[in-house]
């Protein structure tokens, strides 16, 4: 005895858009508040002189298919030298630190994780 079911092809329909804009929209916007709320607070930890360091500092979102890629660095030449712990440096900002960008990244785990449950939620 077979039961005809309507809307099969419209349910399916919905899953599909739903799927899609999770994978689209929905993710590309967590990738992104993750790198600001990360690469602010390494912001705060960078080392100010001429703002030259800060000034170069950019965001970079790539998609690979399904593959989302955030990317957070400094452009300028010399961030590497700042940023290595092993580089002996004193700094003018007080809450300049060695290695702001991990730290930047590292002291705002919750802030993060709770951005991308709410950009996730449906």
């Amino acid at each position: 005895m077979g039961v005809k079911v309507k809307g099969i092809s419209r349910a399916k329909s919905n899953l599909n858009k739903l799927i899609n804009t999770v994978q689209g929209k929905k993710s590309a916007r967590a990738v992104q508040a993750v790198m600001m709320i990360g690469s602010t607070q390494a912001a705060l930890y960078t080392a100010i002189d001429t703002a030259t360091l800060i000034n170069s500092q950019f965001r970079e979102l790539t998609v690979n298919g399904t593959k989302i890629t955030g990317r957070v660095g400094y452009s300028a030449n010399y961030a590497v030298y700042v940023h290595d712990p092993n580089i002996p440096q004193t700094f003018r900002r007080a809450t300049a630190q060695k290695e702001f960008l991990t730290k930047g990244f590292d002291d705002t785990r919750s802030q993060r994780d709770a951005a991308v449950i709410k950009e996730m939620s449906l």
